[in-house]
């Protein structure tokens, strides 16, 4: 075994050694079962860690990470996350999180092939198309790549409100919001993007939202 596969097994002896210092009972409780509030849908990236960033314990967030954070209706494996977590967990929030130097995204600025990979990144490409003019207007690449960034985690967010796992959680009365974030990996923060949707949305504005 390598050096590196030694260290994480013993990583893990120490984690469960800490967390039983703090509570005898940890682990047990943990095992009843799970209520989170949140679910994330994420960016597979691995600096991007779901219950860090936001100083949650497990047990307290649903999680989905996905290349670039994507929202895409054929995908099932996104759509059971959902579903899941949506009618049988009962969350109350679902936060699309993208972050700034995204690789994925990155690659769909661009036109170089990548292997199969080519075949996801399509759907991102799909969301530049439709902000072409906007994205192309803006000369300095950093500058562009960031707002592509950011309105890709808006699409997803619109995109996640038209599915039907939500807008029939919506017509049923659930309480369930939908954010839109992006996080710094040069400072660790998270910037909400302001496109933020409840119960309370009306369903034809989200059909006809542009950013």
């Amino acid at each position: 075994m390598t050096d590196f596969y030694k260290k994480i097994i013993e990583n893990n002896k120490k984690w469960v050694e800490n967390k039983l210092a703090i509570s005898p009972d940890y682990f047990k409780n943990l095992a009843e079962g799970q209520n989170p509030p949140l679910l994330w849908i994420g960016c597979s990236d691995s600096r991007v860690p779901a219950n860090e960033i936001i100083g949650a314990e497990p047990g307290e967030v649903f999680v989905h990470r996905n290349i670039a954070n994507m929202v895409v209706h054929s995908d099932m494996n996104m759509l059971s996350v959902l579903d899941y977590a949506v009618n049988a967990l009962k969350v109350k929030h679902v936060i699309v999180c993208g972050h700034y130097g995204c690789g994925g995204v990155k690659a769909a600025m661009g036109n170089t092939s990548i292997g199969i990979i080519d075949n996801w990144i399509r759907h991102i490409k799909d969301t530049y198309r439709f902000h072409q003019h906007e994205l192309d207007a803006i000369e300095d690449e950093k500058e562009r790549f960031n707002k592509f960034v950011e309105i890709n985690v808006k699409e997803q967010v619109m995109d996640l409100a038209k599915t039907s796992i939500v807008q029939n959680a919506w017509k049923n009365g659930q309480e369930l919001s939908l954010h839109g974030w992006v996080y710094g990996l040069n400072d660790g923060y998270v910037t909400d993007l302001g496109v933020n949707f409840s119960c309370d949305t009306d369903l034809d504005d989200v059909y006809q939202l542009k950013f």
